[in-house]
């Protein structure tokens, strides 16, 4: 399982560094963990007393959970890695500003964490709490969806982080004590496990796949936005005689200050293709989240079993 986790996670941290399988180590790699999950579940499954019981997750719950967690991972890290991405390579700022911007949204988890604690404690069934988590995180997407520009000013990020944080409040341990509500004895430890791991994974494979989805979303943006611009078009015309003419004031010759126009409204296209994609991963990530609703609802909980927060925790 190592060898195979391991393996699994270099190809998903270095995969778009290495242009994917067109490099021989990442298709080492790739088969490693191949080979590795199916050897290792061949052995936990026909080994009277495996190290990771794999039959636990023939419980339902379980089941929903542990995919619930690999949605989380993608969501939370998938989001957590897009808007330090946005705010340095788009707005400028430095990799400092860009995790400040976090606070928030931290206070707001760890604000609302024993709130979320205490409803579990007194009753709250955990699929309207998940439920209500995912939503928040769906309308969060949109709402990160709709401010983001090439200017976005730094005011615009601080209440849509808090709203983030609020929602991640209401998945984590709602999330974990939903699988693990139809568990008894040991299976809750192994079933805790499960999701941990799960949520893990979903986060390697949430930077994977945006950083895959940008890069090439940023081409097709960029191309369609370049078909827009026609040299004929006295509005195109006007805009490059304009930073031509604020070119020259610097100094430039006519001829540098054109070909300075022209590679200034370059990197503005290039800029808002950027943009573009940033705003497609949110409002995907949105999407992916709100689809859970109307399965999380569906979910059977038990109602006679008392919450353990500490296991709900882990």
């Amino acid at each position: 399982m190592a060898v195979s986790v391991g393996s699994l996670q270099y190809v998903l941290e270095k995969g778009h560094d290495e242009d994917w399988f067109n490099s021989n180590l990442i298709v080492v790699f790739s088969v490693v963990a191949i080979f590795g999950f199916f050897f290792f579940i061949w052995r936990e499954l026909t080994y009277r007393k495996p190290i990771v019981e794999l039959r636990v997750l023939k419980n339902g719950n379980l089941r929903v959970g542990t995919i619930l967690s690999f949605i989380l991972g993608f969501g939370l890290y998938g989001s957590t890695f897009i808007i330090p991405l946005y705010t340095q390579s788009t707005l400028g700022w430095t990799a400092e500003d860009a995790g400040l911007l976090f606070i928030p949204s931290g206070i707001a988890t760890a604000f609302m964490m024993p709130i979320i604690g205490k409803l579990l404690e007194r009753g709250v069934k955990q699929q309207y709490l998940v439920a209500g988590g995912l939503i928040i995180f769906f309308l969060y997407s949109l709402w990160g969806y709709k401010i983001l520009t090439p200017d976005t000013p730094s005011e615009s990020f601080w209440w849509l982080l808090m709203f983030r944080g609020f929602g991640l409040s209401m998945l984590f341990i709602p999330i974990t004590t939903l699988s693990l509500s139809t568990l008894h004895g040991k299976q809750i430890g192994e079933g805790a496990a499960f999701t941990g791991m799960m949520r893990q994974l979903g986060g390697s494979f949430g930077v994977a796949v945006i950083t895959t989805y940008i890069a090439q979303k940023n081409m097709v943006h960029r191309v369609d936005l370049i078909s827009k611009l026609n040299i004929t078009d006295p509005q195109v015309q006007n805009r490059i005689s304009m930073m031509q003419h604020g070119f020259m004031a610097k100094g430039m010759t006519p001829d540098m200050a054109l070909q300075s126009a022209y590679k200034a409204l370059d990197f503005s296209v290039t800029k808002q293709a950027m943009v573009l994609s940033y705003m497609d991963v949110f409002l995907y990530i949105g999407v992916l989240f709100l689809i859970c609703v109307p399965f999380i609802l569906l979910i059977k909980g038990n109602r006679d079993k008392k919450v353990d927060l500490s296991v709900a925790a882990h």
